[in-house]
């Protein structure tokens, strides 16, 4: 099989990696991919927007199946235009993606359905939500900007000030751009936060390994969020009780919902959930693998992950076993210090070579790229993320840190808390 994976990011390496173990994948193309993916596919100078370009490079190298890794493309129906033209895609198309694409659909879909999550209040006029802040909100209290925003559209408000503060920067200065056109509202929820992902077919969904997630941009869960500063792999607080709630009242409820408007899902829908005092409640959706989740998940995954695509895609996933490794996972972010703000990128990235021939540790790359003279360099916010496989997550987690020092940027930065939470379960 000739593969193109569409994205840039440590997401897209992950895909990379495990498509790369596959016996059945003959080429593997990245667009327009980064420094690291360039170890193991071809990358080629075309953006994840660029769908006419996309599309006439998978004809021009007879691929045959195209994986598309990122949001943006996902929603903008990328999917779509590939299918028109008769090439094979991994992913929801547009009218599907759309329950990552708006948070005020999802949230309506799940109102309708049944589905538990917070309770919640959709805007389109900035008066209107700034009335009903004044009126009838109790705090804290959570706004959102409906549409895609880089996972940091989502401002937690401790009082009235902050809350109005909030409505400003998402639908009057439009800070997310056109994601900010429309807001919720949203009810805030205490209790721990567990990430799900799950390959899906139209009609039935099976989870992959549990994770959980470090937004904030500093230890101890201080800072801006961010993309994501590290992850684990499983979450000990994911429970059979848990999974067994989860699986009858929000895993296939939200195929069988997507199905029923007409929409059916295909390809990796990400639940975040908050396990609550009342019981698990979406927090929300993503349609495709998280980031950094795919690079906890992915290096545990023990099947041909193009055969579990082609399942997705064929409707035959009930015909499959999902299967893991028993072990775990811990991914430490190497960031750009003043990362998500302002931050410089350029410099030159030592001691790669560290991970070469080791099957339990992972350099993902995440914002690097090529200079003039060929070395890798910073490129963007989040620049690697350091994975590493242990028998449990404590071992897991050591290593991953270990291999922290074994690369240098100039201002490399990380949070050193990442999976703190395993002491306390």
């Amino acid at each position: 099989m000739k593969v193109l994976i569409v994205g840039s990011g440590g997401r897209e390496h992950a895909i990379a990696t495990s498509v790369a173990k596959s016996p059945r994948a003959d080429k593997i193309y990245c667009a327009p991919g980064n420094a690291g993916i360039a170890q193991i596919a071809e990358c080629v100078p075309i953006g994840a927007m660029e769908f006419d370009k996309i599309v006439a490079f998978s004809k021009e190298k007879a691929i045959d199946l195209v994986i598309v890794g990122m949001d943006d493309p996902l929603v903008g129906g990328l999917v779509d235009e590939l299918e028109a033209a008769g090439i094979r895609a991994f992913g929801p198309k547009k009218n599907a993606a759309i329950l990552e694409g708006s948070k005020a659909f999802s949230k309506d879909l799940m109102k309708k359905y049944n589905i538990p999550t917070a309770a919640y209040e959709n805007f389109d006029d900035a008066d209107k939500a700034i009335e009903y802040l004044k009126t009838k909100a109790e705090f804290p209290i959570v706004l959102k900007a409906d549409g895609l925003a880089l996972g940091k559209g989502v401002l937690i408000c401790q009082n009235l000030e902050e809350a109005l503060d909030g409505v400003k920067e998402i639908m009057q200065d439009k800070k997310f751009g056109t994601a900010g056109n429309r807001m919720v509202i949203e009810e805030f929820m205490t209790g721990r936060e567990v990430s799900v992902l799950s390959f899906v077919d139209g009609n039935i969904v099976k989870i992959m390994s549990s994770a959980q997630d470090h937004k904030r941009a500093k230890d101890g869960d201080q800072g801006l969020n961010t993309g994501g500063m590290g992850n684990f792999s499983p979450s000990p607080f994911y429970t059979k009780e848990v999974d067994d709630f989860c699986q009858k009242h929000i895993f296939q409820p939200t195929v069988d919902a997507m199905k029923a408007e007409g929409r059916p899902f295909k390809g990796v829908i990400f639940f975040g959930l908050m396990l609550t005092p009342k019981g698990p409640k979406v927090l929300e959706y993503n349609a495709r693998f998280g980031d950094p989740e795919a690079q906890v998940v992915l290096p545990r995954l023990k099947n041909d992950i193009l055969d579990v695509m082609d399942a997705c895609i064929d409707g035959t996933l009930d015909k499959l076993e999902l299967r893991f490794e028993d072990n775990a996972a811990v991914c430490v972010v190497l960031a750009s210090d003043g990362y998500p703000v302002k931050y410089e990128k350029g410099f030159p990235i030592k001691g790669l070579d560290a991970f070469d021939g080791k099957d339990d540790y992972f350099c993902f790359h995440a914002g690097t790229k090529f200079d003039e003279s060929g070395r890798i360099v910073t490129n963007g916010g989040r620049v690697l993320g350091i994975t590493a496989t242990g028998r449990d997550l404590k071992e897991a987690r050591k290593k991953a840190y270990e291999a922290t020092e074994w690369v240098d940027f100039e201002n490399k930065y990380m949070r050193h808390d990442i999976g703190k939470a395993i002491d306390e379960a």
